[in-house]
């Protein structure tokens, strides 16, 4: 049976394992990076394995007229939507205290690259893993780049068709990096009749060597745990500390109480699916005793009586035979006398 498994950090992700939780924090933190520590320090506390940032380098992935365009949002951080995003970017050094302090907290750290410079930029940071977002499952260029880094790299597929998912698999595959895929549908916040979560059996199928997850848009922490069931070990989902601050992604992302719940009900998840052997646990012995039925005898029966199917009764507590013990019994003749409700064991057919 082939293994699918794929590492970030110390950290290995695979079937048997629990779940691997990214809290994606975008641009929730809103360029400050005191509120984006906090951030990082409540994703930790709440349970998450990884925070995850965005980093463009706005003159590169947006045209002159994009980045020029007058901005009337009242999201907005900037006159124009250039304004808006330069002001929402970390640099190097920002970058760097932030990766010192998720190593102190305990988690990954990792960023969105959305264009090459930015994919440069982590790449010299050293960063524990590289995300590339639905809209780059087929910008062939980053994925080839980011598949050469030798980083494990995780992409996303909202927006995208099969065949351009299997032509990003091929990239991906023949790169150096190891990678893992992610179902996801692009919209914000996601429709429940939109997420097609068993598209995640599908990629199983398809990519038996690969980790799949799930990238959640949807609002609430319900559809993660169906998309454990289904597969997924790898669950993204925006996390803000404040989902009425300022911002896009801030009215579905998660708040540290919803990502509480996640992360405890995704490892509740892990040990609640077991190994698929059936088996009797010592919590039901006690529970049975007084719940399963024993033969008893349905009215007083003679010595020398021959057992018929109605001097039979089934009743609790279970100190005696089982009603499948039944055969044993009838036709047999009793070698004592039974009162009514008195247990019939095999040793008073001799």
């Amino acid at each position: 049976m082939r293994t699918r498994e794929f590492s970030i950090g110390q950290t290995t992700i695979n079937d048997e394992l629990r779940t691997y939780v990214i809290a994606e924090i975008g641009h929730n933190h809103q360029g400050d990076l005191e509120l984006c520590k906090k951030m990082f320090r409540e994703a930790a506390r709440c349970g998450a394995d990884a925070v995850k940032l965005q980093k463009r380098s706005n003159r590169d992935q947006f045209t002159k007229t994009a980045y020029d365009a007058i901005y009337n949002s009242e999201q907005s951080f900037g006159r124009t939507y250039g304004e808006h995003r330069e002001f929402l970017e970390f640099g190097l050094s920002e970058y760097q205290e932030l990766k010192t302090f998720a190593t102190e907290l305990g988690v990954d750290f990792m960023a969105t690259a959305f264009d090459i410079p930015s994919l440069e930029f982590l790449i010299e940071l050293d960063i524990d893993a590289i995300k590339l977002a639905s809209g780059d499952i087929v910008n062939i260029p980053l994925l080839t780049r980011a598949s050469a880094t030798g980083i494990p790299v995780i992409v996303s597929t909202g927006a995208a068709t099969i065949e351009q998912v299997q032509q990003a698999f091929k990239i991906l595959k023949n790169g150096r990096s190891d990678f893992a895929i992610l179902q996801c549908t692009s919209g914000y916040p996601a429709d429940y009749k939109e997420l097609n979560i068993r598209v995640i059996e599908t990629y199983r199928d398809l990519f038996p060597d690969t980790v799949i997850g799930f990238s959640s848009h949807e609002n609430g922490v319900s559809m993660p745990l169906l998309a454990y069931a289904l597969g997924a070990r790898i669950i993204e989902k925006h996390f803000t500390i404040n989902r009425t601050m300022k911002g896009t992604d801030q009215a579905f992302s998660l708040s540290p109480s919803g990502l509480t719940r996640l992360c405890r009900d995704l490892e509740r998840a892990h040990v609640a699916l077991g190994d698929g052997v059936k088996r009797v646990y010592d919590s039901e012995i006690q529970p049975m005793k007084k719940q399963r039925k024993s033969i008893v005898a349905a009215r007083e029966l003679p010595q020398g009586h021959i057992l018929a199917s109605d001097d039979l009764a089934f009743k609790v507590p279970n100190e005696g035979l089982l009603p499948s013990d039944c055969h044993l019994l009838i036709g047999k003749a009793i070698n004592r006398a039974i009162k009514t409700d008195d247990y019939i064991m095999l040793s008073d057919v001799g």
